[in-house]
């Protein structure tokens, strides 16, 4: 036996506004990266593996 009340949604214990900011989370996470923000994480992978490399 559950807690809660049988045949009652979860959603229904949410206020209102938590499913319009799920789908804000959602939509943001699903955007595609920005180039120039993939190239500098590129460049710092590839300092950091100098780095590592210089330290051996």
């Amino acid at each position: 036996m559950t807690n809660g009340q049988p045949g009652k949604d979860k959603t229904m214990d949410e206020p209102e506004w938590a499913n319009g900011l799920k789908q804000l989370y959602n939509s943001v996470v699903d955007e595609p990266l920005p180039d120039s923000f993939r190239d500098l994480l590129a460049q710092l992978d590839g300092d950091a593996q100098g780095e590592s490399g210089a330290r051996k």
